[in-house]
């Protein structure tokens, strides 16, 4: 493996050695450390680990080697070529969760208290959205939801509100990609003395790193580009207060109990070596489908930050690699041709999640955001004849020729 003190330049290498750690057996790669708890040389050496005066591993609810690499892995790639105040390489902390919303329950719960709301956006993963609307209620704390596409909306909010204490991003959106400017929310919200979280599931470190324009926590579903096969749930919260998350976001994790394992790291791990070239062929089919679906008669509208008509494309440029590998297109035919596009598809897969080898599509009024008021729904642009996509890495020519004959029975 790369030694501690090359200077690597390119993406790819970091993704396949960042994190690593010489086995002591020297096998190639780490181990599956398929164990619960972890012995100790004697009882003062485990007095100094409880205590916090020795690192090293105790129980894999609080840690574990398979988790570390994960956990560093992502740091890494997220603070790439990332600058601190000072202008040295920014430290983050990054703690390993069982999914994405295990991670989004720790970042949420060890900044927040009774009393305090959190400022989001039209357009959310349902389950976050679920979140805010059913389990922050009964905490005593509360969502705004505002069109923070508008950053004058984040302005007026915080300067009336100061219960406010976090703005929650998700850039680009689920399901209907729409992108938020995160360095001129970044920027209102710190003036304000506010924190900014943001979900980076969909766009991936390689794609856009939150922290480079200003965010403070940055939370990803691992389960979905960065693991790429399918095969795992997971979750991670990355912090730019290493204090605050080595103490008060650890504590909370570690008592809610969303701890990942040694398997589904071991396979995170090895996902995540082939994110560059992964994300490399998703984005072009996704540019290929989304340019032959804004030309198709029975498409109503396309949603892809790619295209140059979309509202969010120039603030998706400014922030993003390229504009990602997720779309969703509105059919004319509302619901029921919706769901004969969904019955016909006979090469794309039928089912929910993102982020697979295999190109995903999905019907979120009847599947990811049932638990969303149709009103809400409505309002937030995911209407009844919604398709979301996620553009897998089959050849472009395959993908294409599925979507039309789907689009004909439409």
């Amino acid at each position: 493996m790369a030694s501690r003190d090359f200077p690597i330049q390119g993406f790819s290498s970091l993704a396949i050695h960042a994190g690593h750690e010489d086995d002591p057996r020297h096998s190639h790669l780490t181990p599956i450390y398929a164990n619960s708890t972890f012995v100790f040389d004697d009882a003062e050496q485990g007095m100094r680990r409880f205590s916090g005066q020795e690192p090293g591993y105790i129980y894999t609810r609080w840690g574990n080697p398979n988790m570390t690499e994960a956990e560093a892995k992502i740091a890494a790639m997220e603070t790439f070529g990332v600058t601190d105040a000072s202008g040295s390489p920014l430290q983050v902390d990054a703690i390993l969760h069982a999914s994405g919303m295990a991670a989004i329950s720790t970042l949420l719960l060890s900044n927040l208290s009774k009393g305090d709301r959190v400022l989001s956006h039209y357009s959310l993963y349902g389950g976050t959205q679920d979140y805010m609307n059913r389990i922050l209620p009964t905490l005593g704390m509360e969502a705004v939801i505002r069109d923070l596409r508008d950053p004058q909306q984040a302005e007026d909010a915080l300067a009336r509100d100061p219960s406010i204490k976090m703005v929650y991003l998700e850039t680009p959106a689920n399901p209907t990609i729409q992108c938020v400017d995160i360095e001129a929310l970044a920027e209102i919200a710190h003036r304000h003395g506010r924190i900014v979280a943001c979900d980076n599931t969909f766009a991936t470190p390689y794609l856009q790193q939150p922290f480079r324009h200003g965010a403070d926590f940055v939370v990803h579903s691992t389960t979905k580009f960065l693991n790429g096969h399918g095969n795992i749930i997971g979750g991670i919260l990355l912090g730019r207060d290493t204090g605050f998350m080595r103490t008060t976001a650890t504590k909370t994790h570690r008592l809610l109990g969303g701890n990942s394992n040694a398997f589904e790291s071991w396979l995170l791990v090895n996902g995540m070596k082939t994110l560059e070239l992964r994300m490399e062929r998703h984005c072009h089919n996704a540019m290929e489908v989304a340019g032959w679906l804004d030309t198709h008669a029975a498409v109503a509208q396309v949603n892809y930050n790619g295209l140059p008509q979309h509202p969010d494309h120039y603030v998706a440029l400014r922030q993003m690699r390229h504009p990602g590998a997720m779309l969703s297109f509105e059919m004319k035919g509302g619901l029921e041709a919706g769901i004969r596009v969904m019955d016909s598809l006979r090469l794309c897969t039928r089912t929910v999640s993102l982020g697979t080898c295999d190109t995903l599509l999905c019907h979120p009024a009847s599947m990811t955001h049932t638990s969303v008021p149709r009103e809400d729904r409505l309002r937030y642009g995911i209407t009844d004849g919604l398709i979301r996509m996620s553009v897998g890495m089959e050849n472009i020519s395959d993908i294409l020729n599925d979507l039309d004959q789907a689009l004909a029975k439409a």
